[in-house]
């Protein structure tokens, strides 16, 4: 069973940045896509950025401008970067990892990390 974990939340100042880390607990490599996606209380869970193995991106509407997002060359591992952050910010982040075309394949969420940001 893969395990996908985040780190790299916290407390943070607005105006500021923050890098997530997000990374699968196997050496195995797969065609894969990871997922960046923002949950707020009573809200629902939003996709907020993609890649892919092969590096292509995809950001959605939601704090478009402010992220950046990149993947590790030798694991199944992807960072997100926000900037220029807003009290509106302020949610779980949660990342997914899709594993395609290997034993391993299959979908895989993380727990989250929590982002505060202080105004």
């Amino acid at each position: 069973q893969v395990q996908v974990v985040e780190s790299g939340g916290g407390l943070a100042q607005a105006g500021g940045s923050l890098r997530l880390s997000c990374a699968a607990s196997t050496a195995e490599r797969c065609m894969f896509t990871i997922g960046w996606y923002r949950q707020r209380p009573g809200e629902e869970r939003e996709l907020l950025a993609d890649i892919t193995d092969v590096g292509s991106t995809f950001y959605s509407h939601i704090m478009k401008g402010r992220l950046h997002i990149s993947k590790d060359s030798y694991r199944m591992a992807s960072t997100l970067e926000i900037d220029n952050l807003e009290a509106d910010d302020t949610a779980v982040y949660v990342c997914n990892l899709r594993a395609r075309y290997c034993e391993l394949q299959g979908n895989y969420w993380g727990q989250g990390t929590q982002v505060t940001v202080s105004s």
